[in-house]
């Protein structure tokens, strides 16, 4: 049983009883490795460093808090990621910088964070020796009722006022507090609130900004060592360097690659699944980060959707909206754009919008690579061309050409944190006379993977995007789709919203005065 501890200690080493890792663990045994290989993960839990050996691989950070460290702030809700009340602060190494993270603690394996630092809402008010002013300020403003989702829209704000040194628009607060559900207040105290806090204290005199050189240097230190052990006869590994992961994965071609596990989650809170063997993407730099060409931007598998989000919104304002609406903040801090294209899902919000970018995966099994368009690692329902032991290490994005139209709709059934009922990205280009020479149509929501549809494209080439084109276009998607029928939309729904999303893309390309969304709904400026 999970050893169980009231107290923090200034070092405290939570080891649970366990047999030699590498004695049973014969496939990884013979491998070579550059630097140390260690048995234990260590955590930075707010002001105490903490030594976990052979922990559970799939143990959630909201469960190690609450049921081992006694950390009952931070509440389960949900338990899917969802609602907020579990969120906490997460600090990690980025690119050499300290970066402080809401994410969901409920669906966030403990392994995972190594030589991270993570802060909870307990941690707050010991820091300060009284009440931090994002909590004083919800304390004068009335921003909490019942209080049970209260500390995660705490740790959400106070995510939000270290990186601000003035209270921003409203509609950034909103977005922040987007992953955050509270059925009393309205949220409009809670908003309220951070205007508030920064009239209390300045947010570049927190403690956390004042200290950051300092946490950084011991974060930094073991950042090379490759850590694996087992646990109750599962497997754990987190490789450091992308050598290292293309040597172990094919040694182990079974095991679970778990890169923010905004999915991976929940098939152990929801599904009960125990992976056999798991093995940690996070602590690899080289696979997080973004190039941007002249003619494609590269994306690091493990970049995180928030931090794909800039490079996307400058390819085409409507890829920042998409993004906007995926998730929560502590969700796109947390999920990749590697492990959304690689989770394979039919409803699955970017790979519509990379197919119809023209996007191309790269995959590494050992150390051979391959190329492949993003079209056809889709095969079938789950099932991907990904041979054993290969994983994908970047997404290569082509950037519009000049004159290009492109378009991306999601429909779902709430404004915030949803999953795409359906989700269409368009993409053309037209000669010098106006015919269309280019046509790539992407929908999910509607098959069994992400798909082109091809009949509604040949239905465009070489037409003009008129009303007449566009018409015969929609009327060629019946051709193209069996609509899903499910919980999200019925099958007839889906094919009549997928020709008015289309419709909708005319409009917006060859009428741009005339308005296909609503303002101002749900949020500050909000186009729906």
């Amino acid at each position: 049983s999970r050893v169980r501890r009231r107290r923090y200690g200034r070092d405290r080493d939570l080891s649970l009883s366990y047999k030699n890792a590498t004695a049973a663990m014969p496939q990884l045994q013979q491998m070579e490795w550059i630097g140390v290989t260690r048995d234990f993960v260590k955590i930075l839990l707010n002001d105490a460093w903490v030594t976990l050996r052979a922990c559970d691989p799939t143990m959630t950070l909201l469960d190690w808090l609450r049921l081992d460290c006694r950390l009952t702030g931070t509440k389960e809700g949900c338990n899917e990621g969802d609602c907020g009340a579990c969120t906490v602060l997460v600090g990690r190494l980025r690119h050499g910088a300290l970066r402080y993270e809401a994410i969901n603690s409920c669906i966030r394996f403990v392994p995972t964070l190594d030589h991270c630092h993570v802060v909870t809402v307990e941690h707050l008010k010991k820091t300060y020796g009284g009440l931090h002013p994002v909590q004083q300020a919800m304390v004068e403003l009335h921003g909490s009722q019942c209080g049970f989702c209260t500390p995660g829209i705490i740790m959400s704000l106070y995510a939000l006022w270290l990186s601000h040194d003035a209270p921003p628009p409203a509609d950034r607060i909103e977005e922040a507090l987007a992953g955050n559900l509270c059925r009393c207040t309205g949220y409009g105290p809670i908003i309220a609130s951070f205007a508030r806090a920064c009239e209390i204290a300045a947010p570049a005199q927190d403690i956390f900004r004042a200290g950051r050189s300092r946490t950084a240097a011991e974060l930094g230190a073991g950042a090379g060592d490759m850590i694996r052990f087992t646990h109750g006869g599962r497997e754990f590994s987190a490789p450091a360097t992308l050598n290292q992961l293309a040597e172990i994965y094919p040694a182990r071609p079974d095991a679970v690659l778990v890169a923010g596990a905004t999915d991976a989650g929940l098939w152990v809170t929801k599904e009960m699944r125990r992976p056999a063997a798991v093995i940690s993407l996070q602590r690899i730099a080289e696979f997080d980060g973004v190039e941007e060409g002249r003619d494609k931007i590269i994306f690091g598998a493990m970049t995180s959707l928030a931090d794909a989000r800039g490079a996307l919104a400058r390819l085409h304002p409507q890829l920042d909206e998409l993004l906007r609406r995926f998730g929560g903040e502590q969700v796109r801090n947390a999920g990749t754009i590697g492990g959304n294209v690689a989770n394979g899902s039919p409803i699955g919000d970017l790979p519509p919008c990379l197919i119809a970018l023209g996007a191309e995966i790269v995959l590494r099994r050992g150390a051979e690579r391959r190329t492949l368009l993003l079209e056809k690692y889709f095969l079938a329902y789950k099932k991907q061309d990904r041979r054993p032991g290969e994983f994908i290490e970047s997404v290569v994005v082509p950037r519009l050409p000049p004159g290009a139209l492109f378009h991306v709709s999601k429909i779902s059934k709430r404004f915030d944190e949803d999953i795409s009922a359906l989700c269409g990205a368009f993409f053309l280009t037209r000669d010098a006379r106006g015919k269309i020479t280019q046509a790539r149509l992407a929908y999910g929501g509607m098959a069994a993977t992400p798909k082109r549809a091809a009949q509604t494209e040949a239905a465009l080439l070489g037409q003009r995007w008129d009303e007449a084109a566009l018409e015969a276009a929609a009327a060629a998607l019946a051709r193209d789709f069996t609509p899903l029928d499910d919980m999200r939309a019925s099958a007839a729904y889906r094919a009549l919203a997928a020709g008015n999303i289309l419709r909708r893309f005319h409009i917006e390309t060859t009428q741009p005065a005339v308005p296909t969304r609503v303002a101002g709904n749900l949020r500050s400026g909000a186009h729906v």
